[in-house]
């Protein structure tokens, strides 16, 4: 059975959501994007997943941004 070790998220400033993503580690990842976007925080989106899950809602979710 594959392990649900992947949290999915978004990245927001403010109201404003930045960026969404994918990661292990969600307290590691958002420190890199404090890096980037100052004042961001990340919410995480539903329960720990499998990669491979997660990595094809990441793909959805962008698709769907790129379309608007």
């Amino acid at each position: 059975m594959t392990e649900r070790n992947t949290y999915r998220y978004r990245l927001k400033v403010g109201r404003k959501t930045v960026c969404y993503g994918i990661s292990y580690d969600l307290a590691r990842r958002e420190a890199e994007h404090q890096k980037d976007f100052s004042g961001s925080r990340i919410e995480q989106i539903g329960n720990r997943t499998t990669w491979e899950e997660a990595r094809k809602w990441e793909l959805r979710t962008w698709r769907n941004i790129y379309k608007k």
